[in-house]
């Protein structure tokens, strides 16, 4: 009997009471009240805490608490208890699950995972992107008028925290974990029960992240700089337990990453024919591995500053809020390229399909990747020229900073290499992975005016800031996360979406992204200053112009969620197996993909770039699927 009937014969009250989404919500929900209680009795008769009328404790503990029965409603304590009680050990076919049911719980299928880090990402994204259309309806006017000033810096680090978190990851998350066992002939990722934790523990850090509305918000913007944030109401308890969650997601499936990548190639993957894709995901995972326990640190001591009476922040006690500094940003600006190093990636891979060549420069293109995770640990200073720190450092972390184009200049050689001379394509994907090259070459040309001291004095508190930020972030990352979506989503789903929709998402996109982030350049030369919600009234026109352009830039998105509901849900048109005639090996297997993806594991006998090239080999030796083409392309 089919999965599907079995879940249609099974009554309504007992699915909802199995380990699913609704039951880890009510045992998070209870969880949180459960540790709230317990934090209030350690509370009892702490003078720090009665002078501040707000129980930090009681807060932290029922966020602990509420982690535990999240995951203990998801299912993923049945496994360890199980092993307690003597039950063998094996890990459950989740992968044969059938229905949309195996999405709203634990499941161990790396494709099944992908999805469900697709969906509630996309989700926490949008919600971000809200945010962000508050933010600029404030800032049609040039004195407060939407929200109060302290609403309005809520505003502004829900914003940016939320993107922060999820964009980290937006394309690791669904296509990282979806795609990379495929293109390395592999069954699985290594861990798998740790691939399922890592995505439930990002709506999680999402939901707590929300929570800060609750407590009015926090007042420290993004960053969460000290000593402000020892200051803050209790919402700034929710950003530092959020950061926590997702520093343990990007940890753990950094090392999953690594893990497979290093030991689970089928025969044949060398290093030379590894897509390049992969090669930005291990290039990603190295830097989440080595960056994001520096953000744990850095959170766990805030959170013992605010509960347990410590002083690591507080100078009056012999902590410094230069050690904040200093630990969030050995993070934070890895964490930059924890984002643009799959975009990199992504284009890359892209490229070659719709150029009908092969990837020029391949060999330097991974130099690049590889000399990026390098040198991001040695620029994070220059997050901190006009802080106050040692003048005798700045001419290094300048140098630095500098150099770091060097390889990325690499990347984008081995893009214009591909590009020159081919037969290119202008489908969707492609579309917005050159858009993904021109915007992050502006992004990069105006990180300049940030990496030397005597321009950075100047823009570093402006919008000037805020506009190269989101050409670097928007304008590579997501622009790279779309063409994935619209490249990748008909293998992953077995539908295809609409051309057409899809172009016209791409040009209001782009078009009205450059219209929102390129005036901000200017603005913040006008001395347009950040995170306030009031400015000189001279700047009311062009603050008005960027406001009704990302009001547009925001309804391009919701061209792309009616397209993608429309063809997932109405339409439904069923996807080509290969609808790209593309050379890499996750476009050999059949759409739907198996549940266990390879009938036996392949062997790589070719790159997967070789367009054009006379006599290549097929990509890989695979067993016969009916209705399947052998594994190659033209």
């Amino acid at each position: 009997m089919s999965q599907a009937v079995i879940a249609a014969r099974t009554p309504l009250g007992r699915r909802l009471l199995g380990f699913n989404l609704f039951t880890a919500i009510v045992l998070g929900i209870g969880g949180f009240f459960l540790g709230a209680w317990i934090g209030g009795q350690i509370a009892v008769g702490k003078d720090y805490l009665l002078g501040t009328n707000q129980n930090d404790v009681g807060v932290f503990m029922g966020f602990l608490f509420a982690t535990i029965g999240w995951l203990g409603g998801l299912g993923f304590f049945n496994y360890p208890l199980g092993r307690l009680l003597g039950r063998p050990a094996a890990l459950p076919d989740y992968g044969k699950e059938r229905g949309a049911g195996r999405y709203f719980r634990l499941s161990t299928d790396h494709k099944v995972i992908g999805i469900q880090y697709f969906f509630g990402v996309g989700i926490f994204f949008f919600i971000g992107g809200l945010n962000a259309m508050l933010m600029r309806t404030e800032l049609l006017t040039p004195n407060e008028r939407a929200w109060p000033a302290g609403q309005y810096i809520s505003l502004v680090g829900l914003h940016g925290t939320m993107m922060i978190m999820m964009t980290s990851a937006f394309i690791v998350g669904p296509f990282g974990n979806y795609l990379v066992p495929l293109m390395i002939g592999a069954r699985r990722m290594a861990f798998p029960r740790i691939e399922a934790l890592t995505f439930w523990l990002t709506p999680l850090a999402g939901l707590v992240l929300m929570s800060a509305i609750a407590w009015n918000g926090f007042p420290t913007g993004w960053t969460g700089y000290s000593p402000l944030m020892d200051e803050a109401r209790a919402g700034m308890d929710s950003y530092l337990f959020a950061f926590v969650l997702v520093a343990i997601t990007l940890t753990l499936t950094g090392l999953n990453l690594i893990a497979t990548i290093l030991t689970m190639r089928a025969p044949g993957l060398t290093w030379t024919r590894l897509p390049i894709f992969v090669w930005a995901m291990l290039s990603t995972a190295l830097l989440m591995v080595l960056a994001s326990p520096v953000l744990i640190a850095a959170m766990l001591m805030g959170i013992l500053d605010r509960s347990a009476n410590t002083s690591f922040y507080l100078a009056s006690g012999g902590g410094s809020a230069y050690l904040y500094e200093n630990l969030f940003w050995f993070f934070g600006h890895p964490e930059v390229y924890i984002l643009a190093l799959p975009g990199f990636g992504i284009v890359l891979e892209i490229l070659p399909v719709f150029a009908r060549k092969p990837l020029w420069g391949y060999r330097l293109a991974v130099a690049g990747m590889l000399g990026v995770t390098f040198l991001s640990f040695m620029v994070w200073q220059h997050h901190l020229f006009v802080s106050g720190i040692n003048a005798g450092l700045r001419p290094f972390y300048m140098l630095t900073t500098e150099l770091i184009s060097i390889p990325t200049g690499f990347i984008f050689l081995t893009a214009m290499g591909t590009l020159w001379q081919g037969r290119i394509r202008y489908s969707v994907p492609m579309l917005f992975s050159l858009a993904f090259l021109f915007n992050f070459l502006i992004g990069g040309l105006s990180g300049v005016f940030n990496s030397d001291v005597p321009s950075d004095v100047t823009t570093h508190g402006s919008f000037f800031v805020v506009g190269h930020f989101h050409y670097t972030i928007m304008g590579g990352l997501v622009f790279a996360f779309f063409a994935a979506t619209y490249y990748w989503l008909p293998k992953m789903t077995g539908v295809t979406l609409n051309e057409r929709l899809g172009k016209w998402h791409f040009w209001l996109m782009f078009v009205f992204f450059n219209l929102t982030f390129f005036p901000m350049f200017a603005a913040g030369f006008l001395d347009m200053p950040r995170r306030v919600s009031t400015y000189a009234g001279h700047l009311q026109p062009i603050n008005d112009f960027i406001s009704a352009s990302a009001f547009v830039l925001g309804g391009s998105m919701l061209i792309f969620i009616y397209n993608l509901v429309q063809s997932l849900v109405f339409v439904r048109r069923p996807a080509q197996e290969n609808p790209w005639h593309a050379r890499s090996l996750e476009w050999q297997l059949p759409t739907p993909v198996p549940a266990e993806n390879f009938a036996e594991i392949p062997v790589i006998t070719a790159g997967p770039y070789e367009y054009g090239v006379e006599g290549a080999l097929p990509v890989a030796t695979l067993r016969p699927t009916p209705g399947v083409a052998a594994a190659g392309g033209s």
